[in-house]
């Protein structure tokens, strides 16, 4: 028999290693899904909106007789994925832990596999990853001028085997209007909600979670409100750079990729940056000056953030301040872990 876990039990497994099949429509897994899973679905987009319309307008058993020819064909298929997935033990979810979930699972079973069900399915999911924004973590907020390092630096903090969060990275997005040049398509919100929490639920909350500063939404996702409220409130380190330096790894980053990429990205601050500015901006770029667009460009963030940097000092928030002169992370990554005894 199969036995129905709660989501505590079932995560635990998880990180054993055993497999996690979603039966829910591609559609359904398509707009978020418990990382890591595998679609498996038992009905497509079509007959899950079918087998709903009759069991709303006509009853329980005749969806159930409908659900049936449409799944009699594919049983032997499910099971040669499953199968496939090479482990002795499955994890099962569907929507609400009900129906879905449990034919499969029975037949997982017929075939030798021992499945566990999530009990409540992926709604009991969500509503645990949506609970554990709430939690408190032990954040340090890395903030500086664009181009100062900030994210390589935390690559540098997380090689070194601490725990770093990196929002960026999960969102497929740089943060900035430049953000989704070279980068995959970015996940749904509540995707990335998902991603969010998964890291988070590996870390130990006695010890400082790093990550650096982010506006309220990364493109367009958004980073969750209880989470984004406890970075506002995090130590926060400055990480100062000079000029030089940052103007260099902004050319690293965007010089190779072609102006008709670019340009239209720089039209889009024009309304904060000022039409004659960026204008010129996307000119100097369509004429192949990506120096002089990349200076205007950092001129604009430049002002934007030193603005936000003075609000925080204000509030006193700024709690230490790293320089890193080179383009080396090193040094800086190391103090930033001394000054929090992770060294």
């Amino acid at each position: 028999m199969s036995g129905i876990i709660d989501i505590e039990s079932f995560l635990s497994k998880m990180d054993m290693g055993i497999p996690v099949v979603d039966v829910r429509s591609p559609l359904e897994f398509g707009h978020a899904h418990i990382p890591g899973a595998v679609s498996i679905p038992l009905f497509d987009n079509e007959q899950r909106a079918d087998v709903g319309t009759i069991y709303t307008r006509v009853g329980k058993v005749q969806a159930v007789q409908k659900g049936l020819e449409y799944v009699g064909p594919k049983l032997k298929g499910f099971t040669e994925q499953a199968l496939a997935l090479g482990s002795e033990e499955v994890l099962v979810y569907c929507f609400r832990g009900g129906m879905r979930s449990g034919s499969m699972s029975w037949l997982f079973e017929t075939v030798g596999l021992k499945t566990f069900r999530l009990d409540g399915g992926y709604k009991a999911y969500r509503n645990h990853v949506l609970e554990a924004f709430v939690k408190n973590y032990r954040l340090v907020v890395l903030g500086g001028c664009t181009g100062s390092g900030k994210t390589d630096i935390l690559k540098t903090i997380a090689g070194k085997g601490y725990q770093v969060l990196d929002l960026e990275g999960l969102a497929n997005h740089k943060g900035s209007a430049f953000g989704a040049l070279g980068e995959q398509p970015q996940p749904t919100n509540e995707m990335f909600e998902h991603l969010v929490f998964n890291i988070l639920r590996k870390f130990d909350p006695s010890r400082p979670v790093f990550v650096e500063d982010e506006s309220a939404n990364i493109g367009r996702v958004f980073v969750p409100r209880s989470l984004y409220m406890q970075m506002a409130q995090a130590s926060f380190i400055e990480v100062q750079t000079d000029y030089s330096v940052r103007l260099q790894r902004i050319l690293d980053v965007y010089g190779s990729v072609p102006a008709q990429q670019i340009a239209p990205n720089i039209l889009k601050i024009e309304k904060r940056m000022g039409r004659e500015k960026c204008m010129k901006a996307y000119e100097a770029c369509m004429e192949g000056d990506i120096v002089l667009a990349a200076k205007m460009c950092l001129e604009y963030y430049d002002r934007l953030y030193l603005s936000q940097l003075d609000k925080r000092r204000k509030q006193g928030r700024i709690c230490h301040n790293v320089q890193s002169v080179s383009s080396d992370v090193e040094e800086a990554a190391l103090r930033i872990l001394e000054m929090f005894g992770c060294k």
